[in-house]
């Protein structure tokens, strides 16, 4: 009787989602699926990542446009009075000195304020921009396809606890009907034991409440884990206060995909995201390698550029030999080129981006052999379910009538106790074997659509 326990430890139940539906509705596979992809936080989490993907990209384009710098000041400077020359003269025709009396604040304080601005555009940068952009785009189509991902492995646990639940159901309903006819046995014993009647013993009557004593403790674990899996589909529905109901009433076994390995192989050379992930990846790092080294190239622009200062209470200085930092005004159009780089650390930046982009085209050739052992691994492990489930039909179907005839012939005084238990035993072994061979193979066509990209 224990070897069936596996079964339902095996069942287990995914968290997270939430969605709503109507209490009256029942919930079939499809509805489940589609209301937890509209619904799973991680789908928004994941779709947060592609507007940051497309914030760069703005980012990088709008480094193309102008640029914009200003820088404003409010002080305070000594005051001043009079001219360039000694005593405040504002010319002189012999023994000219220059005043000397920088740091005398005899005519006082004054405010001082300044504003240098600056608006320029890039002219050229030398592929810097361009391949930043070109690597910006293809990491947006990579975050665009972790939606498709996440979405999958939604999916995939949705499937896992919709037919976990009905697997644990089936398995319940197997051990009631099993310990009512346990029940009818023993009752049977008992009355015959009182009467006198009937070939059998006390120890009949033992081997029966021994089996019943198991079938109890097997039913009891096994209501647990309905419970359990109905809490799990409550939480996955987000109708924790509700009573759900399923579109299925059993468990049956999904019709066997018609396609061959070869078709399932094409469809996922076709379908596959993590094909077009790589694609991007391999153009994204390109960029970014040949934006690396354009790192050392400068940066032509043009613009214009201007300053202002004003000091109220110091006397303004118009000589054009000499540049006044309190009291001026420029402004001109300008073109220029700009250099930046480190001289160790630069070559460094272009080895790590190329050794990256090396790394994606080794992880792009494992893909594409990988990628097909997968399928190949779920179509034929598929094959093999499918052909388990028949075994244990028929297997569960003799069972069934071997415990039915063994129940008949004990009744009419023909057959031991202990092989009633022996009929029951191999009967709950056959039907949660197939039980459990049905609820994998499910999973397992779910899978070959997923490997396959053809899930969604």
């Amino acid at each position: 009787m224990q070897k069936f326990l596996p079964l339902f430890y095996g069942l287990f139940v995914m968290p997270w989602l939430s969605f709503g539906l109507q209490a009256q509705d029942k919930l079939s596979l499809e509805q489940a699926i589609q209301l937890a992809l509209a619904h799973d936080p991680r789908v928004d989490e994941k779709e947060a990542f592609v507007r940051k993907a497309r914030g760069l990209l703005l980012e990088a384009e709008g480094s193309e446009g102008f640029r914009y710098s200003v820088d404003s000041f409010l002080a305070i400077a000594n005051g001043l009075d009079g001219g360039f020359y000694d005593g405040g003269q504002d010319s002189c025709s012999s023994n000219c000195q220059p005043r000397d009396d920088l740091y005398d604040f005899k005519d006082g304080l004054s405010l001082w304020g300044g504003l240098t601005f600056s608006i320029v555009k890039p002219l050229a940068t030398f592929g810097r921009l361009e391949n930043y952009q070109e690597a910006a785009q293809n990491n947006i189509v990579i975050k665009q396809q972790d939606i498709t991902l996440q979405k999958d492995e939604i999916g995939l646990q949705v499937v896992k606890a919709y037919y976990g639940y009905l697997t644990a159901r089936d398995s319940r309903l197997l051990l009631e009907d099993t310990r009512q006819r346990l029940l009818a046995a023993l009752e049977l014993v008992e009355g015959w034991l009182a009467d006198g009647g009937g070939n059998v013993s006390q120890s009949d009557k033992f081997a029966l409440q021994s089996g019943l004593g198991l079938i109890d403790n097997f039913l009891a674990e096994s209501r647990g884990l309905e419970s359990i899996a109905m809490a799990g589909l409550k939480l996955l529905t987000g109708r924790e206060e509700e009573l759900i109901e399923l579109a299925d009433r059993r468990l049956m076994p999904v019709d066997m995909p018609a396609e061959s390995l070869d078709e399932w192989i094409e469809l996922a050379q076709q379908n596959r995201v993590e094909f077009k992930q790589v694609a991007a990846g391999l153009t994204a790092r390109r960029a970014l390698v040949e934006a690396t080294r354009a790192e050392v190239k400068p940066i032509v622009y043009a613009g214009v550029a201007g300053s202002l200062a004003y000091s109220p209470d110091r006397d303004r200085l118009d000589n054009p030999h000499i540049y006044d930092p309190f009291n001026h005004a420029a402004l001109s159009p300008l073109i220029g080129m700009r250099w930046q780089w480190e001289q160790g650390a630069q070559p460094a930046r272009v080895v790590q981006a190329q050794a990256e982009l090396d790394a994606l085209v080794h992880k792009a050739s494992f893909a594409r052999l990988g990628i097909p052992f997968q399928v190949r691994e779920q179509y034929f492990t598929m094959q093999a379910k499918h052909q388990a489930i028949e075994s244990m039909r028929n297997s569960s179907r003799a069972a069934r009538r071997w415990m039915i005839a063994s129940y008949s012939d004990f009744e009419a005084g023909l057959e031991e106790a202990d092989k009633i238990i022996n009929a029951l035993q191999v009967y709950v072994l056959s039907y949660a074997e197939y039980l459990r061979a049905v609820n994998d193979f499910n999973n397992h066509v779910s899978k070959l659509r997923s490997v396959s990209g053809v899930f969604q």
